[in-house]
């Protein structure tokens, strides 16, 4: 392996290692949703409430993250909010009621979301087009490995040392990342892109062009659906069938080990479809729809009569919506230069988080009144939906516009 060859397996390890402690974070909440609502009485909708205080930061802090990236470079700004957001999950360990523990949640939508625009510039720069895809699907992987890993190990902790010290544990791993990606990131010796700080893009012109705004919709209608799943998963488990917080940390692991492979297959297949001669835009829309066709599995999840049968239906929501992300987050590489890809990355995902904050007090209301059915037919349905205004809205000659202008 080249020397390149190898710090890109090191950029693509550091990215993933970063994401697995972003869902890790933000999954601990709804590991102990019901013992820490039942500690602080709260209802369905209160615990609504606090997760939509998060995505309504996620959603504001989003597009300033983008900007933060690109202004400060990957490495300075990689480090700043990864250090921000750890210090922020310790802090959940104080909360006192909903209030506190919203004020928590806010604090971390405002920190967690520069993992996504400050990866996605580290991929830019050290990823060829045609690998692109894979270190997005590698890097988006940690977010199914977090989401994995976060069920049993914060029921764990929390089985034998309560809610608060699973807080304090899982922000406290956030100190070791930081040694790692300070001591081994560096700038691409050459290429067309750079690491340290660039002039700031014009997000007004960026915001007005076909792809951001395109992209921005489709992440408004899709993004909800995994947000569903990370903070409602287990509550949906417990309270509509009967787990507990130990059946919990057995199985709700289970969709997001398939989602973590299923991110690197849609990140390889689709440039493998480019080694066999296929456009770029043809490959990253393919492997988008074939995720799209699988998603409507979410309609038969309420329905059917056995547990693992709901979490065989959310499985294949969860591979689904990873081949599906791991194509669209390349996009804005693959669609703008370099400079503005923190910013365009940055305002798609505040379309996502508004989509998703939205969904989430629908959802809260939905619950309250009828039942989880409802909200699993809408989830199945967005992607197919997403995939046909894809299709229409970013037709081949967008794509082969910006190529022919690098």
């Amino acid at each position: 392996m080249t020397p390149a060859g190898r710090m890109r397996f090191t950029v693509a390890a550091l990215l993933c290692a970063a994401s697995v402690l972003n869902y890790a974070d933000r999954l601990a909440l709804s590991v102990v949703s019901v013992d820490v609502r039942r500690e602080f009485a709260l209802s369905e909708q209160d615990y609504a409430h606090v997760v939509t205080l998060f995505l309504f930061a996620y959603a504001v802090m989003y597009a300033g993250s983008g900007y933060i990236a690109d202004r400060l470079g990957t490495k300075r700004g990689y480090a700043l909010f990864v250090a921000a957001w750890s210090a922020v999950q310790m802090l959940h360990a104080a909360a006192m009621g909903k209030w506190s523990l919203g004020g928590c949640r806010f604090l971390l939508g405002m920190t967690e979301p520069g993992n996504w625009p400050a990866a996605a510039k580290a991929v830019a720069e050290w990823f060829p087009p045609e690998q692109r895809a894979l270190g997005m699907g590698v890097f988006n992987a940690g977010s199914a490995i977090g989401s994995a890993v976060a069920p049993p190990l914060v029921a764990w902790i929390t089985l034998r040392y309560g809610w608060r010290t699973a807080f304090l544990a899982t922000g406290a791993l956030g100190a070791v990342w930081l040694v790692g990606w300070l001591w081994l990131y560096r700038t691409p010796d050459h290429g067309p892109t750079t690491a340290g700080p660039t002039p700031p893009a014009d997000w007004r012109l960026v915001i007005r062009q076909r792809g951001c705004w395109t992209l921005i919709l489709t992440r408004f209608f899709t993004d909800p659906v995994i947000y569903f799943v990370i903070f409602w998963l287990p509550e949906y488990l417990r309270k509509a069938r009967g787990f507990d917080l130990a059946m919990v940390g057995q199985y709700a692991w289970v969709p997001f080990v398939f989602s973590g492979a299923s991110y690197a297959l849609g990140g390889w297949l689709s440039g493998r479809l480019m080694r066999a001669g296929w456009r770029l835009s043809s490959a990253r829309k393919a492997v988008m729809l074939a995720g799209a066709c699988i998603m409507p599995a979410a309609l038969f999840a309420p329905f059917v009569p056995e547990a693992w049968m709901v979490i065989a239906a959310i499985t294949l929501m969860a591979v689904g919506h990873s081949l599906w992300v791991a194509n669209l987050q390349t996009l804005p590489a693959d669609l703008f230069p370099s400079a503005e890809v923190g910013t365009v990355t940055g305002f798609t995902g505040m379309g996502g988080a508004v989509g998703g904050m939205l969904a989430n007090l629908g959802t809260g209301w939905v619950v309250a009144h009828f039942s989880y059915a409802p909200i699993f037919v809408l989830a199945g349905l967005m992607h197919p939906l997403s995939a046909a205004l894809t299709y229409w809205l970013l037709p081949n000659r967008v794509f082969e516009a910006r190529l022919t202008n690098r």
